[in-house]
């Protein structure tokens, strides 16, 4: 009886020695695919918050080369990971840029979208992830600096 119990004390033993090896030579593995997933995610963020600033600086150079009064509603899509957009410069003023900030595991990075016509506007408030309409209205007096005319980007409420 004694010799039954051993050997099924010795196999139970072995089963978990075996189990423990499996896990970890399994664990490294998948802290890799996690770390691959977190990665990708990021990059597909960056990659749709490029075409979104795109799309808006596009709008944005269409009608301002159309003058005031001209604006035109556009649809974006804000993908997750973006912490904010800024419209103009990093302070909301005038200038050329759009401007999304999306976090990376390394820190933040800054997709930009260059248009040759003066952009100023706030969407910090659509910075969570969705489908949004943006005014996009052209400006003889711009309301950051009356003394310049711009393209206005402001979210449709």
């Amino acid at each position: 009886m004694r010799a039954n119990k051993s050997k099924r004390l010795q196999s139970s033993f072995e089963l978990l020695i075996t189990l423990s090896l499996g896990l970890a030579v399994l664990m490294p593995i998948v802290i890799i695919a996690f770390i691959q997933l977190a990665n990708s995610n990021t990059a597909l963020s960056s990659v749709e918050s490029q075409q979104a600033a795109s799309k808006l600086s596009s709008i944005a150079t269409l009608v301002g080369s159309e003058g005031a009064p001209a604006k035109q509603l556009v649809q974006i899509s804000v993908p997750p990971n973006v912490k904010a957009i800024y419209v103009g410069t990093m302070n909301n003023t005038i200038g050329h840029e759009i401007i999304f900030v999306v976090s990376a595991p390394s820190g933040s990075s800054y997709v930009t979208s260059y248009t040759p016509v003066n952009v100023s506007g706030s969407l910090g408030g659509i910075s969570s992830t969705g489908t949004y309409l943006v005014n996009v209205t052209a400006l003889s007096s711009c309301p950051t600096n009356g003394a310049l005319p711009c393209v206005y980007l402001s979210p449709k409420v």
